[in-house]
């Protein structure tokens, strides 16, 4: 799963989506990667794609490429590693 400019999306990954830029990536079903508040027994009817909460807008699903108007804002630190 892709943001609209290519870039990978990632679990954790905080975006904007209009006047809401505190969005993250809760879950991404392709790859198995689900936060500790999003199981995958809950969402696996799901299929495919990538869930992002917004807390203006909720929750929304996206099941292909991330539409243009989400925005990459920056990526969720990964544990063990330092920059």
């Amino acid at each position: 799963m892709n943001y609209a400019t290519g870039e990978t999306v990632r679990l954790g990954d905080r975006v904007g989506l209009g006047q809401d830029a505190d969005g993250e990536v809760v879950f991404i079903i392709d790859t198995g990667e689900y936060g500790l508040d999003y199981p995958e027994s809950q969402w696996r009817c799901l299929k495919k794609g990538v869930m992002i909460r917004f807390p203006i807008y909720g929750l929304i699903h996206y099941e292909e490429v991330v539409e243009p108007g989400v925005k990459l804002i920056g990526r969720a630190a990964v544990a063990g590693k330092h920059d």
